[in-house]
């Protein structure tokens, strides 16, 4: 019988991945399908990070993502040291969440690439990204793009109202008064360490 390409080791208390060499895809397919054939035990068990040769560091990252975010298990692995190794750079194309409903007061979203909600955000709503975030929707709440230090990122809506906004470590509050609500979508960048806000006109 053909060994697979994942498989689950027991160490210090906690459970180890090893990723054998292989197609990606194949790797995560087999993974998806050896939690979900065991999600009551997983549920109970500490990941502790995933160990792999040939598997690359955006790869580890999207099997971590998946565990962390679809199946919502117990990773021990710090993930913040762990993605600050490098300053995430897949703001050009990389990882990316979808999320396809509205982002109520209270509640916060997170993810380790670039964020496209497909609804509104709420005030009272977060939203951070170590990449961009796009919001097909109004932006009444927090959205904080490049959250581990990357201000080439951007935050953009179709209805861009914000209470504040952050990239990299460069804060834009509300301003005072009320904000027009121009009609055509916005995006905010960095420039001069200053975040700027901009129709988005379509290039031609």
């Amino acid at each position: 019988m053909r060994e697979g390409l994942v498989s689950f080791k027991g160490i210090n208390g906690g459970i180890y991945i090893n990723i054998k060499d292989g197609e990606f895809n194949t790797i995560l397919k087999e993974l998806e399908n050896k939690l979900e054939k065991s999600i009551d035990f997983f549920k109970d068990a500490k990941i502790i990070g995933i160990k792999g040769d040939s598997i690359t560091k955006e790869e580890k990252n999207e099997l971590l993502n998946v565990i962390k975010y679809k199946y919502e298990l117990n990773i021990t692995e710090d993930l913040e040291s762990h993605f600050k190794e490098d300053i995430f750079e897949g703001i050009e194309e990389g990882m990316t969440r979808f999320i396809n409903s509205t982002i109520r007061s209270g509640q916060v979203v997170e993810y380790e690439g670039n964020i496209v909600i497909i609804g509104d955000v709420n005030p009272g709503a977060l939203i951070k990204a170590r990449g961009n975030i796009v919001i097909l929707g109004s932006l009444k709440g927090v959205a904080h793009a490049g959250v581990d230090g990357n201000t080439q990122a951007f935050i953009a809506a179709y209805d861009l109202r914000p209470t504040q906004l952050r990239i990299g470590s460069i804060i834009s509050r509300k301003p005072d008064g009320n904000m027009d609500f121009i009609g055509i979508p916005e995006v905010a960048r960095v420039y001069n360490k200053e975040i700027i806000i901009e129709p988005y006109l379509p290039r031609k």
